[in-house]
This record gives C-alpha cells, structure tokens and sequence, in this order.
C-alpha cells in the first residue's frame, strides 16, 4: 500500500547514529581545537593560573585545600585563608579572565559543534540526497517526510539545525557549561532531566516512534532500498489517481 511506512531497522538506526556521532565528535574537536589556537584560549587559561598562583604565594595558601584540611585550621587561618581567596576572586583583573573564558569556552563549543553538524547533518545529506548522512548511506537509510515524498532543505534545515543541533545537543551542552560553572547547577540538572524525558516520551508515545527532531521537521527514518518515496506532492497526488482508476477499472469485472 501507498501509505506503509517501511521503517529503518533499529539496530541499523544505531549503528549509523553512533557512526554519524564519531565522525561528528572528531570534526567538532578538529574545530575546537582551531578556534582555540585562534583565540588564543589556552593563553588566557594559563593567564589565569599565573594570577592563581600569584594570590597563593603573596597570602602562602593553597586554594585547592580540601574542606577536611580547612575545617582543622584554627578560626584564626580560616579567616586569613577566607580574606585571601576573597582578595583573588575580587581582583578585576582575576574577574576580566573569568569572563573572557567562559565566553571563549561558549563560542568555541558553538561554533565546534554548529560546523560538524552542518556539514555532516546538512551539507552532506543535500549532496547525498534523501536526508542521508555518511552513516545512513553505508546503512541503507533515508529520511522523508512522513507522507512518503522526498524531504525538502528546508526541512532537513529544521530536522538537522534547529532540532539535532539546537534543541537535543547545544541546550544539554549549555546545561552542562552552567553546572560546571556553578551557575544554577540544580535548575541545570531538571533542564536536562526534562530533555531526556522529553525525548523518551517520543520516542515511546510518538506515532511513528520518532525522535524530537522528526517531530518538529515532520520526517521519518526509513529503509532506502524498500520504501516508495515520491519528488513532490504531486507525484504522490498523481499516482493515488493512478492507483484509484485501476482500482476502479478492476471493479467493473
């Protein structure tokens, strides 16, 4: 029948996931790494280490004494050791390297990540055809639209940048960032608890059983070899009236 949706094999739908995701890792790292050397981001770090070390050596404390080894100091070196830390944390030019990392750290992972996905997730799949990656092709997947006709850019655009890219990997990655900079490390851990459950909740509850990215781009993941998929609207339009007349025609005998 027109409408049987021949659904992509999970364990195929794995394995080009976790080859996509290898091929994706090393690019996003390639990047980081370029973009790190460029904006001289481990410079700043060492930067900050030295003002670290400098603080350390005026006041003769270590700012990474465990909470054990501060809880035996007399309330006399607690208070030193607490004057000392608040002395480096409140120095403008400690608080100008802080900022400079953690914008660096964001704009390295962005665009890191946002190159390797749009040239694994999107221009390659445009070349390819069918919404194929490396690993869909070597697989035998595809993707289109969930009426069986061909995936358009755009909605490869919204499958893979807006949906892959923007909503399953760089709100989790900023979610993490935060938690490691101890900004909002609790409302962090719900927004990716909220994520993943969200994710599941499709893939378990979602007609097709998609992911969030098919879902907003309208696509399903399909076997390339068996599945019919029609260029446009109206060649799926044309061949149900095609389809219809024989029907018709077989119905007078």
């Amino acid at each position: 029948m027109i409408n049987d949706i021949q659904k992509a094999n999970m364990w195929k739908r794995i394995s080009a996931y976790i080859f996509d995701s290898i091929l994706l890792i090393i690019i996003a790292v390639g990047v980081a790494f370029l973009l790190s050397t460029l904006f001289r981001y481990d410079e700043n770090t060492a930067k900050r280490e030295a003002l670290r070390a400098e603080y350390e050596s005026r006041y003769d404390v270590s700012f990474d004494i465990a909470k054990e080894d501060f809880d035996k100091l007399s309330e006399e070196e607690q208070e030193y050791y607490n004057d000392a830390y608040a002395a480096f944390a409140t120095d403008p030019e400690v608080n100008r390297t802080d900022v400079l990392i953690i914008n660096l750290s964001l704009l390295i992972t962005v665009f890191s990540i946002l190159a390797a996905f749009v040239l694994l997730e999107l221009l390659i799949p445009l070349k390819l055809g069918h919404g194929r990656t490396l690993g869909k092709k070597i697989f035998g997947i595809c993707v289109m639209r969930a009426d069986s006709v061909k995936i358009s850019g755009f909605q490869l655009f919204v499958r893979s940048i807006l949906g892959k890219y923007t909503l399953e990997t760089m709100i989790p990655v900023f979610l993490v960032l935060l938690f490691l900079f101890n900004v909002m490390p609790l409302a962090c851990l719900v927004g990716i608890a909220l994520i993943l459950i969200l994710q599941l909740a499709f893939l378990v509850f979602s007609t097709l059983r998609t992911s969030i990215h098919d879902v907003i781009s309208g696509t399903v993941v399909v076997d390339f070899a068996s599945q019919m998929i029609f260029d446009t609207p109206e060649a799926l339009t044309e061949y149900k009236k095609k389809l219809h007349a024989e029907t018709a025609e077989k119905a007078k005998y």
